[in-house]
């Protein structure tokens, strides 16, 4: 589970990865203050911050994706800032790094 500034936002941008909203509780304005994410196998819950969400520099999601070229290019189209692809010695077939909004770090690797 990550903290979330704003987790809307944030469950917004892991849309964009494919994943979409299991579950949810907002509070009584409507706002979302925690969500269940998935896709496929992959899970994630983000919590609404307290404060200031600050990301931990040594947490990091590591993603895979059948298509990292396709990938790459719907996430540039819609405004998110995506490295170009590295061939990393651990992962030949390509890997991205990006940042989700509250500054978590994502690597996202070719599956297969």
């Amino acid at each position: 589970m990550a903290q979330a500034a704003d987790v809307q936002r944030s469950a917004d941008f892991y849309h964009l990865l494919g994943m979409r909203i299991r579950d949810s509780l907002s509070n009584l304005s409507g706002y979302l203050q925690w969500v269940h994410l998935a896709c496929e196998q992959a899970h994630l819950m983000l919590a609404r911050a307290s404060g200031p969400a600050v990301a931990q520099g040594a947490v990091l999601f590591y993603l895979y994706s059948p298509d990292l070229v396709a990938l790459g290019q719907h996430l540039l189209a819609e405004g998110v800032k995506v490295s170009a692809i590295s061939y990393p010695e651990y992962m030949p077939e390509g890997e991205v790094r990006l940042e989700d909004p509250d500054g978590y770090v994502l690597l996202i690797g070719q599956a297969g």
